[in-house]
């Protein structure tokens, strides 16, 4: 779809096009909607980002909340199943599923969350190297990074709904 595409579709073909960008939080794409005419692709991820800043904390925490944990292989969008099938969270070794399997459970009873991470891009070893740093972090700075990754794995989900500028 082009930007022009995107720009003439109705409320409610934008959220049924742009709702699952942000996992399980069509609110996002109801909202971002608003902002419309967007210049390019970069100027719609802005105007998303734009609507998960200026939400409440507890709004915020539960999109959060609504992505899965990564290697579990539960309940899952399409699109989480892609890219962590990209990532080779699907062929993990048997010690390094039960090594993600420990640091994601002390990772949500730490913060809250799950472990967020843009997976595009990396292997299994970036994903374990970067939960470990990270399950050391402060909370407020954790939960910043969270939303920091989110707004990546949005940003890929762009790029593969939304062609050209």
């Amino acid at each position: 779809m082009t930007i022009g595409e995107v720009n003439s579709l109705s409320h409610d073909e934008f959220v049924a096009a742009f709702g699952w960008i942000f996992e399980d939080s069509p609110w996002v794409a109801a909202q971002a909607r608003a902002l419309r005419p967007f210049a390019d692709r970069s100027a719609l991820h802005s105007a998303m980002v734009r609507e998960v800043e200026g939400a409440t904390r507890e709004t915020q925490l539960a999109l959060l909340r609504a992505h899965p944990d990564l290697g579990a292989r539960a309940r899952m969008s399409d699109a989480s199943i892609g890219e962590q099938t990209g990532a080779g969270l699907d062929r993990m070794s048997a010690a390094d599923f039960e090594r993600l399997h420990a640091m994601n459970t002390r990772y949500r009873e730490k913060f809250g969350f799950p472990f967020l991470f843009a997976v595009k891009g990396s292997t299994v070893a970036d994903i374990l190297g970067a939960l470990e740093r990270r399950i050391a972090a402060a909370p407020e700075a954790e939960f910043q990074e969270a939303l920091t990754q989110v707004y990546r794995i949005a940003s890929f989900r762009l790029q593969d709904a939304v062609t050209g500028d």
